[in-house]
């Protein structure tokens, strides 16, 4: 019977220095081409709303497309994944980057309002086609840093890039509105999400990389209980962000502080880049499935704190606190994917997670969204139920978790069950 690594307690070690990580040739490379290619999920739903109200359009109508763009954008992601598994980098993210390309400047050349159905069918197509950057990324890093402590510290840095992103996006739409007008604010989407790719797939490492072409189960890593769990316990998380935009909204609503409206999601943000960082420069003790309950137990005490709507200043410290544990969090679950997946799918594998995070996240600002705002923890329940739902399901299935797969040939062979 073979040990799970995930129940296994590796001796601590010090921990990685940031800068040797960034040291490794091509790291920081792909890193600002992540960041730059994954700049439009974070700028395409503000600048379609602002492209539609500008034409004179409602705002169901600008709501309606941005949703189809986020929704497209998360149910495209595992079929990216497992094309990047079976043909490589070059052929998933150059194909999704160029229709991505064309269908946002499809978006910039007409007109959203006055033609809404090719421009719900432009914005689905953008978002369906968003590049597997983060499964690309996922796969080179174990090529890159062989070193298990320097990987997680680069998966550290490759989360809190994600939140650069979600801050930086928003902030270059609004500078781009207000410099040169809407006109040129899908047009610059499109560009920035190009530029990205090319810097991405222009690394020589990933130009070479080639895929293990071989047989495999039309389930793909789903066939993991580990990873199914997991997925599903991300998608619990994701509510939990969603919801949170909505608490916002509501408690500024309430405490006549429209500022919670934009502070809240920043604290969150804020907080899950300080946290990301500490927690990956660091070693931590116990096993991986342990940490995974560790960090969603501080998850959900933050959500918690939300559910006595709390004075604003406090209601800000609580979206900070939630944010502290959200990049560990999923550090530790996409680190998990070394063990839970055979090699050759952890671009699906990978993607499957970044998938059900963003329909959670859809999932809960429509809950969110149906609570009166005049209920004083009504948002913020759906935020704290969706974290609470996803660390039960953790604790239920952390053995499943320590379940890891052995492969001896094309096919994987068996699920091996961790030893008591």
């Amino acid at each position: 019977m073979t040990t799970s690594p995930l129940l296994h307690r590796p001796p601590l070690r010090p921990a990685p220095r940031y800068r040797d990580v960034l040291a490794v040739p091509f790291v920081t490379r792909l890193l600002a081409g992540v960041i730059i290619g994954h700049l439009p999920v974070a700028m395409a739903p503000l600048a379609i709303l602002i492209a539609v109200r500008a034409d004179g359009g409602t705002l169901a109508l600008a709501g309606g497309l941005a949703a189809v763009y986020g929704l497209a954008a998360a149910l495209g992601q595992p079929g990216w994944g497992r094309l990047l598994d079976r043909r490589g980098h070059v052929v998933a993210v150059g194909v999704t980057a160029a229709a991505a390309t064309a269908a946002f400047a499809g978006l910039a050349l007409i007109r959203p309002a006055d033609h809404p159905l090719p421009a719900t069918l432009l914005a689905a197509a953008a978002g369906a086609c968003t590049p597997p950057l983060e499964a690309a990324a996922r796969v080179a890093w174990p090529r890159l840093v062989t070193d298990p402590r320097e990987r997680r510290a680069v998966l550290a840095l490759d989360a809190c890039a994600q939140e650069v992103v979600f801050i930086a996006g928003p902030l270059l739409v609004l500078g781009l509105d207000a410099a040169a007008g809407t006109a040129l604010v899908l047009a610059a989407t499109a560009a920035v999400g190009a530029a990205g790719a090319v810097l991405f797939l222009s690394a020589p490492p990933i130009r070479a990389w080639l895929p293990v072409t071989t047989r495999a189960h039309w389930l793909g890593p789903l066939r993991v209980p580990g990873l199914r769990a997991l997925a599903t316990a991300l998608f619990g998380i994701g509510i939990t962000l969603g919801a949170l935009n909505v608490a916002g909204v509501a408690a500024g609503e309430r405490h006549d502080a429209g500022y919670l409206a934009t502070t809240i999601p920043a604290a969150l943000a804020a907080g899950s880049l300080l946290g990301g960082l500490y927690y990956g420069r660091r070693s931590w003790p116990g096993t991986v499935a342990r940490q995974l309950l560790v960090i969603g137990a501080g998850f959900l005490l933050g959500t918690v704190a939300m559910l006595t709507d709390p004075a604003p200043h406090l209601a800000v410290g609580s979206a900070a606190l939630t944010g502290l544990f959200l990049a560990p969090l999923l550090v530790t679950s996409f680190h998990a994917l070394d063990v839970l997946v055979p090699s050759r799918t952890l671009a699906e594998a990978s993607a499957w997670l970044v998938a059900c995070l963003g329909l959670g996240q859809a999932a809960g600002t429509a809950l969110a969204g149906l609570v009166p705002a005049t209920l004083p923890a009504g948002a913020a329940a759906v935020a704290a139920g969706g974290a609470a739902a996803g660390c039960l399901l953790l604790l239920v299935t952390r053995r499943g978790l320590a379940v890891h797969l052995h492969s001896s040939g094309p096919e994987p062979a068996e699920l091996m069950p961790a030893a008591r």
